[in-house]
C-alpha cells in the first residue's frame, strides 16, 4: 500500500525511508525518537535543527549533528502516547519535511503540511 500525505497525494517511492527509530522507557511513558535528515534531502545545508510542537517551534533548541555520511541526526526524548508535528530547519531559514514521517498534517497557519511522529 502506498503511503499518502494528509492531502491524499502519494509519497514517491524514491523518497521513502525506514520508519523513525523509537526507544520506549521501561514503563512506556517516554520515548526517545531519532530524527534523521538524509544528506540527499539537504545536500547543501550546513546546519539543521528539529522544530515542532514539542519545543514551541524553536529554530535552534534542538540542533542536529552531521554524521560522517552527511546525514543529520538527533535523539529527542518525548512523552509517549501523543502525536507530534515537526519539520526540519536548514541553515535557520529553509523548512523541510521528514521523508519517513508517520503521516503529514495540514497546518493552516503556515499553509503547508507538517511531518508527524506518532508515539
Amino acid at each position: 500500500m502506498k503511503k499518502k500525505s494528509q492531502t491524499g497525494k502519494p509519497v514517491p517511492e524514491t523518497t521513502k525511508q525506514q520508519p523513525m527509530s523509537r526507544k520506549y522507557s521501561s514503563d512506556r511513558s517516554r520515548c526517545t525518537v531519532t530524527f534523521l535528515l538524509p544528506r540527499a534531502a539537504a545536500p547543501d545545508a550546513t546546519t539543521a535543527a528539529v522544530a515542532g510542537g514539542f519545543n514551541d517551534w524553536s529554530l535552534d533548541r534542538h540542533p542536529m549533528k552531521r554524521l560522517k555520511n552527511g546525514d543529520f541526526a538527533l535523539d529527542v526524548e518525548l512523552p509517549a502516547g501523543r502525536d507530534y508535528q515537526f519539520r526540519f530547519v536548514l541553515d535557520g531559514v529553509r523548512w523541510e519535511n521528514a521523508r519517513n514521517a508517520d503521516r503529514y498534517a495540514w497546518c493552516e497557519y503556515a499553509h503547508c503540511e507538517n511531518s508527524v511522529v506518532v508515539l
